[in-house]
């Protein structure tokens, strides 16, 4: 074999080396995965509860039938984060499996402290993952030009390992072709939620 063709080799050799060793250092474990659990819950506000579509068009019906499972939904307009903590003893009835989690947007509308929002989301992660389940978070911004949410999300989803879908609205705001009102998306909107969650709620669900 020439020099040049050992050499290549060689580089070859490390570089896939380096790959595998990179890849296997940082691959993200979600807690609970996979869960015991049975149940899939969507947890969370007026996005939640699909303000805005038509019957089934909501994007926790368009995400049931995508993946052949009902859903489901505990959804309620208005909740902010500390809302949601005080009716977290809906799961009771249920043996969940997986959870999405979405709130944070009414906060940011009242005016709520955004380290308060996340202290009470993190309460809330904890509350699901010790129930034994998968928590798939849902982001939403805090702000449409100075956004100061993205961070605290991203920060929630390395500190609990949760699975995770950042901005779940981006795109959306201001444009009359998804929007609903100024808040809630129609059902074209809702759809592009649902196509979002979808390969990550499927990824949790194997």
């Amino acid at each position: 074999m020439r020099p040049r063709a050992v050499i290549l080799v060689v580089i070859i050799i490390l570089l896939t080396a380096i790959g595998i060793y990179y890849f296997a250092r940082n691959e993200k474990t979600i807690t609970n995965y996979p869960s015991g659990g049975t149940d899939i819950i969507a947890f969370g506000d007026s996005l939640v509860e699909g303000l805005g579509s038509t019957n089934g068009n909501d994007f926790v019906s368009l995400l049931s039938r995508k993946i052949g499972e009902s859903i489901v939904n505990l959804g309620n307009a208005g909740d902010t984060t500390s809302d949601g903590l005080a009716r977290i003893s809906q799961l009771d009835e249920y043996n969940p499996k997986v959870v999405l989690l979405l709130l944070g947007g009414n906060d940011h509308l009242k005016k709520i402290p955004v380290a308060d929002t996340f202290k009470n989301l993190a309460t809330l992660i904890e509350n699901i993952h010790e129930r034994g389940a998968v928590v798939l978070l849902l982001g939403v911004r805090g702000g449409l030009f100075n956004d100061k949410f993205d961070t605290e999300f991203e920060i929630l989803q390395e500190n609990y390992n949760t699975a995770f879908v950042p901005d779940v609205l981006g795109g959306l705001f201001g444009n009359d072709k998804y929007m609903s009102d100024v808040i809630h998306p129609n059902d074209i909107g809702y759809g592009m939620i649902a196509d979002r969650i979808y390969p990550v709620l499927m990824g949790v669900l194997k």
